[in-house]
């Protein structure tokens, strides 16, 4: 699958986050061209803070090839990832991120910072932006309006 796909699969997550009443945010991690995790946020269901979706996809990778290390893996989030998610990104030695809307609130991985291209840390991962970004920002444009 290329980028465009995967982040459909991505914009799936994040539609059922806001079917949830969450911020619609999906994630997906693909390792040798298999998904081996797909997730949305989760802060309103569980009451935690650190339950974004590329938090969880990363955990659940983790899990599902037995190791921490995923060097080789892509994230594919429907935005740009904020700085707690941008780290663990980077401790997760994830070898490549594909964002869609950017986030200019907290984006740490181009507009603000960029946590995968800081040389004082120990490991460095090209991002790609803008895939499906139209559609990623709607579906965030649309949730936010509803609730105004």
């Amino acid at each position: 699958m290329d980028d465009e796909a995967l982040m459909g699969i991505a914009l799936d997550e994040a539609r059922l986050a806001a079917a949830a009443g969450d911020v619609p945010i999906g994630a997906v991690v693909v390792l040798e061209g298999e998904v081996v995790a797909r997730r949305h946020n989760e802060r309103e269901a569980t009451g935690d803070p650190t339950a974004h979706a590329e938090v969880l996809a990363l955990r659940d990778a983790a899990e599902a090839i037995g190791s921490w290390r995923l060097d080789g893996a892509t994230l594919v989030v429907t935005l740009e990832p904020c700085p707690m998610c941008a780290g663990a990104a980077w401790a997760s030695r994830i070898g490549r991120v594909v964002s869609g809307a950017p986030n200019m609130d907290a984006g740490s991985l181009g507009s603000l910072y960029h946590l995968g291209a800081d040389p004082r840390l120990n490991h460095e991962f090209p991002v790609s932006h803008g895939v499906r970004s139209d559609e990623c920002a709607a579906l965030l444009v649309d949730f936010f309006a509803e609730r105004r």
